[in-house]
């Protein structure tokens, strides 16, 4: 019988991470507080406008429903980005991070235009499509890396 020492044992984070990937942390961190200012902005936005729980929206406050459909249309995004920033970012996780922080920073510009209370203006977010669509495509390549590597 070989003796492993407790401490072999146990295997150390850095052991199931490639290097690197803290950035794709660090993003996963600023995607969070991302979700925390948009989710204050709805409530600060709840008290202002009168709008009670449970309702969604408001039949009187168009601004409040800007405010409450920027939020609410980055959490419908946000399970999917952060599967294909996991699946990239074990891969490639400098590449992904960066895709990361430029998806994360136009959910802010997203939001500040649909405040404006004019939903056209949420278009300045648009350029949030090149973050996700580069994690996207990068779990694409990992996943057919992972089918036909030898």
């Amino acid at each position: 019988m070989q003796y492993v020492s407790q401490q072999s044992a146990i295997p150390q984070p850095t052991q199931a991470v490639p290097p690197q990937f803290g950035y794709v942390i660090l993003v996963f961190i600023y995607s969070w507080v991302m979700l925390a200012y948009l989710g204050i902005k709805v409530g600060i936005a709840r008290k202002k406008y009168n709008v009670k729980y449970p309702d969604m929206y408001s039949d009187k406050e168009p601004i409040f429903n800007c405010i409450q459909r920027a939020h609410q249309n980055t959490l419908e995004i946000y399970p999917q980005w952060l599967i294909f920033q996991l699946i990239a970012g074990i891969v490639y996780p400098v590449t992904a991070s960066l895709f990361g922080i430029i998806w994360v920073t136009s959910r802010f510009s997203y939001a500040w235009g649909y405040y404006t209370g004019v939903p056209e203006k949420r278009k300045i977010g648009s350029y949030g499509y090149i973050g996700f669509l580069g994690v996207m495509s990068l779990s694409l390549v990992v996943a057919f890396k992972t089918i036909f590597s030898p």
